[in-house]
Order: structure tokens, then C-alpha cells, then sequence
């Protein structure tokens, strides 16, 4: 390792100012950081001293993302085999060709086989949005002057794991970069975003490509049909005959593990309440956001299926259906609390969180044709959280300027 940081250093001089590679300094800066703690300080009793930096911050995010990676590989696999040994799903040359070469087969039942044909999938989608959502990032450090900070880290991590399996790698790469350049750096960069990058990379190929983004292909078939379903197609039946076609070759525990179809890395409730206990002790995630966002659901919830309804079934599925179907854990987790994007006071964020509760039950049960509402119920109330702060730091005011009022 030493021999690595003396040929770092020898090297910073040519990025350094006034070297002949000043303008990549960004791109030097970002490997010697990423491998090694900075060796400059902040010194005098004006500085502030935290232990948790942005690097330090992500890092904990992404590790907070294990259980999520995980399913990614196994439940993307195991969809995949399933589908194929049923015969729902044809055999792709690629597939059959990759998967002699690594010497297994498509058994659902052998974990190897699961994990390894799960990765052909999930890999080669994590290194591109990498790659492309690097380079962005990489791009306008260079043109701004700035350093190349780690928040893309976690967008980088977040985003394979919300897409379908069979999003196409053209889409990806262009989702990314819609999320990246307009979702993030117009507004200045990492801070600066007001709405999440991920999920803003991830509405903008949903509506502009619904075929791909809805999950429809037939590989990821599930037990209940010969047909097969996807993973939006839970939530689309559940719209249509309410509650029994979700218990139908289902149970509520299978999709509180995750092995349902969906997208890669959001299918498992227990996954996300892993990664949700990790971000509630380092207080990087906001536990008041997470308890509201349920509290909203359930109330909403309770409410339509009061109401009910005689032409939409889907108002008489329960809240605890709705916790463990689509992107509601993992939105509620990893995209909700988001620092950036969600409210700053606490106050706010209790009201964030119940609206956000309220407008995915909404959107899920009162518009049959969206049946999943998590990713714009976020997206809206990201526009609306500095308004939330605005109106609870105003009212503070108000309160102290008549409190201590001569």
C-alpha cells in the first residue's frame, strides 16, 4: 500500500495547480480520496469536527443496501429459472451460452444457479450505470473546477436496484444520464438537487418507455400463472379483483421475503428493514419520515377500505398488502429519506412522511391504471419539501416572536 501512495503523490504534481494536467485534477482527487483519508485538516477552534463525512455517510448508505444487492442476485435469478423451467419464459442464446460457460444450469432450486444467473442480469446494468453516470459526474467536476464528490456513490448503487430485470442497457444508460445531468448538476450538484436522482432517472425512462419499465415480460412468471405475471402485474391484479389475487399461490410472507417478482433489488420488505435498522442507528435515515410514511399508508388505507368500493376491488386491500407489494419498503427506506431531496426540520419530515403515505394509497387504489404509486408520490413531495420546512420554520417564528413579545 505504500508503494501506491508514494505513486499517487508522485503523480499529483502534474494535476496539482499549475501542472500540465490541471484541469483532470478532479478525476486524480477522486481515486487518492476514495483510497486513502485526505492528509489535509482543518485546524483552529473555528472548524467544526465530525467524525461522519460525506464519504463516510455513503459508504454506511451502501452498506445499508447489502440485503437489497443480495435479492438482487438470488430473487432476480430464481424468477428467471422459474420461468424457464415452467417454460414460461424462452431461453435467450446469451443466457444458455453464459451460463454453460460458468457450468450451471437453470435449477430454481440451487442457489449457485440462482445467484450466477441473477448477476447476468443485475452486473452488466451496475457497471453501465457506473460508467455513464460517472462520466457525467467526472464531465461537469472538470468544467465547474470542483472535486468529484462520493454522492453519486449511492445513486450508482440505488438505481439497478429499482429497474426491471429486462430494461434494455440503451435505457439505462439514458435514464442515468437524464437523472445525473437534470436531476442533479443543473441544480449545482450534489446538495443541491431538489428531487432524487434515482427515482427521477427512474420516472423518466417509466414514462418514456412504459413497456420496458412496467416488468411485462413473460420470464418473470410467477407460481400463480401458467401466463405469467410480473412484478407491476401483483399490484395490476390486485386493481382488479382486489385482495384474492394476491393470495392465490402467494402468501403474505413470501412477499415479505421478496420472492415475488419486481424489480431487482426492492422485492424484499426484510431486506429493507435490515438496511432501514442500519440508517435509524447511524442517524443517517430519518426514522420520523419512515414511521409517517407507515402512518399514512395505514391510515389511508383504512379509510378506502371503509369506504369501499363496488367497480374497484382494490379498495378493500388491507395496509399490510400494501407494506410488502411493489416499491413501498424500499422507497419508504432509501428514497424517502433521502437528506437531501426530504424536508430538514423534524416537524416537516413527519408531515413529509404521512403525505407520501397517503398519496401512494391513492395512487395505487383511486387510478386503476397506475397501480404502483411509491416512486411519484416521492418525486411530488421532493418538489413540496421546501415549502413543508418553510411553513414549519414560519410557524416557529411566529410562535417564539409572541412568546417573548414585550
Amino acid at each position: 500500500m505504500k508503494f501506491l501512495r508514494d505513486q499517487l503523490d508522485r503523480q499529483a504534481k502534474h494535476f496539482e495547480k499549475g501542472g500540465k494536467l490541471e484541469r483532470l485534477y478532479a478525476l486524480w482527487e477522486a481515486n487518492d480520496t476514495f483510497l486513502y483519508t485526505p492528509g489535509r485538516v482543518a485546524k483552529g477552534k473555528t472548524h467544526v469536527r465530525d467524525g461522519l463525512d460525506l464519504k463516510r455517510m455513503m459508504i454506511v448508505v451502501v452498506a445499508a443496501l447489502a440485503g437489497c444487492v443480495a435479492m438482487a442476485f438470488y430473487n432476480t435469478g430464481y424468477q428467471a429459472n422459474l420461468a424457464i423451467s415452467q417454460g414460461a419464459a424462452p431461453l435467450q442464446a446469451w443466457q444458455t451460452s453464459a451460463m454453460q460457460a460458468l457450468g450451471v444450469g437453470f435449477d430454481p432450486g440451487s442457489l449457485l444457479a440462482n445467484v450466477v444467473h441473477g448477476g447476468l442480469y443485475y452486473v452488466p446494468v451496475l457497471i453501465l450505470t457506473l460508467a455513464v453516470g460517472g462520466l457525467w459526474e467526472a464531465v461537469f467536476a472538470i468544467v465547474r473546477g470542483h472535486e468529484i464528490n462520493e454522492g453519486f456513490l449511492v445513486t450508482w448503487m440505488l438505481f439497478p436496484l429499482i429497474l426491471p430485470p429486462t430494461t434494455p442497457l440503451w435505457q439505462v444508460a439514458l435514464g442515468i444520464s437524464f437523472g445525473v445531468v437534470l436531476g442533479k448538476e443543473v441544480f449545482g450538484g450534489t446538495g443541491m438537487n431538489v428531487l432524487n436522482p434515482a427515482l427521477t432517472a427512474r420516472a423518466f425512462i417509466f414514462f418514456a418507455y412504459p413497456a420496458e419499465m412496467s416488468g411485462d415480460r413473460v420470464w418473470t412468471a410467477a407460481q400463480t400463472s401458467a401466463d405469467g405475471v410480473s412484478g407491476a402485474t401483483w399490484l395490476s391484479e390486485a386493481s382488479s379483483t382486489g385482495v384474492h389475487a394476491l393470495t392465490v399461490g402467494l402468501s403474505w410472507w413470501d412477499a415479505f421475503l421478496g420472492f415475488i417478482p419486481g424489480s431487482m433489488g426492492e422485492t424484499s420488505t426484510l431486506a429493507c428493514l435490515f438496511g432501514a435498522l442500519i440508517l435509524i442507528i447511524t442517524r443517517i435515515g430519518s426514522w420520523r419520515i419512515m414511521v409517517s410514511v407507515a402512518a399514512g399508508t395505514i391510515a389511508m388505507a383504512l379509510l378506502l377500505n371503509a369506504v369501499g368500493s363496488e367497480t374497484n376491488a382494490f379498495f378493500g386491500v388491507p395496509f399490510w398488502w400494501h407494506f410488502v407489494l411493489g416499491g413501498w419498503a424500499f422507497g419508504t427506506v432509501y428514497m424517502a429519506t433521502d437528506p437531501v431531496s426530504a424536508p430538514a426540520t423534524e416537524t416537516a419530515r413527519m408531515v413529509y412522511g404521512f403525505l407520501i403515505g397517503v398519496l401512494v394509497i391513492l395512487v395505487r387504489v383511486v387510478n386503476p391504471a397506475y397501480p404502483e404509486g411509491m416512486m411519484l408520490s416521492i418525486l411530488l413531495m421532493n418538489v413540496f419539501a421546501p415549502v413543508i420546512d418553510h411553513f414549519v420554520i414560519r410557524s416557529n417564528v411566529n410562535r417564539r416572536q409572541a412568546r417573548y413579545a414585550a
